[in-house]
């Protein structure tokens, strides 16, 4: 601008330094500056780690908590990231390391009423600082000095320097998460950092990309309020692990570690007994295959459009299934409600599970059940034509394990011969073969 706005002069403006505190911080010295060094010569961190007795929790997080880490989860509200990581904090504060955590959120009062709730005696080792400025925090951090750092959440905090930019915005945000990286990935004094970023509308972390950018492990807590079981899943982890999936059940007395899902998936039932609409599968979430339950029931329909509905299910693909079983096999189901259920709550997001739907379908509109030792792991085309799943021979391996005698693949299922120990491998061309091989050549 070349007009003074004040005297109405023209070229008079000069360009002064307003902040000179902040610059001055941001300009170091090369004495300040860490020294060169050669890769081979750097010492790697990613084996020391904070292992908790919290098993889904490790698994996502590919082995434990790395010391030298900045972490952060979102989720919807009352998914319960508070809760499980006030749980963390204990578990970890009784192994002897000291936890910090900061809430800009609640009131310590607060968080003493969850811990009261949920923990059965309160650790020492924990530290409560309810406030919003993150120079507290941070004062805090060097009078106590940490092994863990908990925010809740990064998008209450703010830095004085940075006013009057309020909490929550892009400026503030970012730049309490780099201050906080700087205390995690300190050479001198590292520590673990684990953030809680607010979810928006969109079910992404509030605020700018960079934030999952700067940070090591994002994770996100899946769930409804009012349902038992949450999903915790890693969507980022530079120490291993991303994509992996655990599972917890959301009780009065916090999150419980689900450490066997497969059995969390199926319905106990004793030897020999059947129950129509039962089908079994197995599914991968992350590395590890668990074998689920689809649920159907097939009833008569009085409406001119019968309902299609399926719980854990997109809608789409069920119609999908439902019109390839009435052209590829048969089946007549334009007077007949159809709905689909997965036991335990899991949304389904591959397509191995099509084969077991179709004959759980199948099995509720004879009604006569499938024997238990029984599984299907293949998608269906349009064509009627069973097709590969990836990762077939793992979860067979996982069936093989758990004691199950059947499982029925698409023909030419593996590029290799494939032996296994006790479970015989069925494979088939088309799911008209598959229903006349289970329920023998009944009519549709």
């Amino acid at each position: 601008m070349g007009k003074c706005p004040n005297c109405n002069e023209w070229n008079s403006l000069e360009e002064n330094i307003v902040d000179s505190k902040k610059n001055s911080n941001k300009s170091k010295s090369p004495s300040s500056r860490k020294s060169i060094k050669k890769l081979s010569e750097v010492t790697s961190s990613n084996s020391d780690r904070i292992i908790t007795d919290i098993n889904e929790f490790n698994r996502v997080m590919g082995g434990g908590i790395v010391k030298d880490s900045i972490t952060i989860i979102t989720a919807k509200p009352g998914a319960g990231k508070s809760t499980l990581l006030l749980q963390v904090a204990d578990d970890v504060s009784t192994k002897g390391f000291k936890v910090i955590y900061a809430t800009g959120e609640e009131s310590d009062s607060q968080i003493k009423n969850r811990a009261d709730r949920i923990l059965k005696k309160i650790n020492d080792n924990i530290w409560i600082v309810s406030d919003t400025s993150l120079n507290n925090v941070v004062d805090s951090i060097n009078e106590i000095d940490p092994d863990l750092i908990i925010v809740d959440s990064i998008q209450t905090f703010t830095l004085d320097e940075y006013l009057p930019s309020r909490a929550g915005s892009p400026t503030q945000t970012m730049e309490c998460a780099n201050e906080l990286l700087r205390i995690a990935k300190s050479s001198d004094r590292p520590r673990a950092v684990i953030l809680v970023g607010q979810m928006n509308k969109n079910e992404e972390i509030a605020g700018l990309r960079s934030l999952e950018h700067l940070v090591d492990t994002v994770l996100i807590i899946e769930g409804e309020s009012e349902d038992e079981l949450r999903s915790l899943q890693s969507s980022k982890n530079r120490f291993g692990g991303t994509g992996e999936i655990g599972f917890f059940g959301m009780t009065e007395t916090g999150m419980v570690s689900i450490d066997n899902p497969s059995e969390f998936f199926m319905t106990k039932r004793e030897e020999g007994e059947v129950v129509s609409g039962s089908a079994l599968t197995v599914v991968r979430e992350g590395s590890r295959p668990i074998i689920v339950e689809v649920e159907s029931l097939v009833s008569n329909s009085f409406m001119p459009y019968p309902s299609r509905i399926g719980e854990n299910l997109g809608k789409d693909q069920l119609n999908t299934l439902i019109s390839i079983l009435e052209q590829r096999g048969g089946f007549n189901l334009f007077n007949k409600n159809v709905v689909i259920k997965i036991t335990g709550g899991l949304r389904i997001k591959e397509q191995s599970i099509n084969l077991s739907v179709i004959m759980s379908i199948v099995s509720s509109f004879y009604n006569k059940g499938i024997p238990n030792d029984v599984v299907f792991i293949a998608d269906v085309g349009l064509t009627g034509e069973l097709k590969k799943v990836p990762s077939l021979e793992t979860r067979i391996r996982e069936l093989d394990r758990m004691g199950f005698k059947k499982v029925y693949v698409c023909r030419n299922a593996f590029s290799r011969p494939v032996k296994f120990d006790n479970i015989k491998v069925i494979e088939l061309k088309e799911l008209r073969e598959v229903i006349n091989h289970v329920f023998g050549n009944l009519k549709p």
